[in-house]
């Protein structure tokens, strides 16, 4: 007995076609970014979720483990250990709130500070690998973060 053939789907006739996937976009854009980041951020011995926690607090040192994983939008859970690292690589010291022994700050060394200067090129480096001018990656920026907004909002109505 001969078997079916398989039929294709044509592309973009098919709403699960992979390639006409907004999710699978963004995800791989995400991906490539990602490599576009490592090689860059090993000079600095820095992964990028510690990357971003080191943006975090260059802006407003001395936060609680609580307040940095709502900017970053991490639960307690990923940040902790993540913060261990840093701390044994002398980035920053986790310390008991003296007012409400509960909450755990998180402030930078000398050296995590000093890590500032040498991280100063990597925008532009990252901005200049995407290939777009400056005002198309601040209007993707501000639509990914509107998205990530409406999604958020969306999620908590249906909690």
């Amino acid at each position: 007995m001969a078997t079916a053939a398989r039929r294709q789907p044509s592309a973009g006739n098919d709403n699960l076609d992979l390639e006409s996937q907004f999710c699978f976009a963004l995800y791989s854009a995400t991906l490539a970014l990602g490599k576009t980041y490592a090689p860059i951020l090993a000079e600095l011995r820095l992964t990028y979720p510690q990357y971003i926690v080191m943006l975090v607090l260059w802006q407003e040192d001395g936060l609680t483990v609580r307040a940095l994983g709502e900017q970053l939008h991490l639960n307690s859970g990923t940040l902790t250990p993540m913060l261990k690292r840093m701390e044994q690589a002398g980035l920053v010291r986790r310390s008991r709130d003296k007012k409400d022994e509960r909450l755990v700050r998180t402030e930078l060394t000398q050296a995590g500070r000093d890590l500032r200067a040498r991280a100063q090129h990597i925008p532009c480096s990252v901005a200049e690998a995407i290939g777009l001018p400056t005002e198309k990656l601040v209007q993707i920026k501000d639509e990914l973060q509107g998205i990530r907004q409406s999604l958020e909002a969306g999620a908590a109505t249906q909690t």
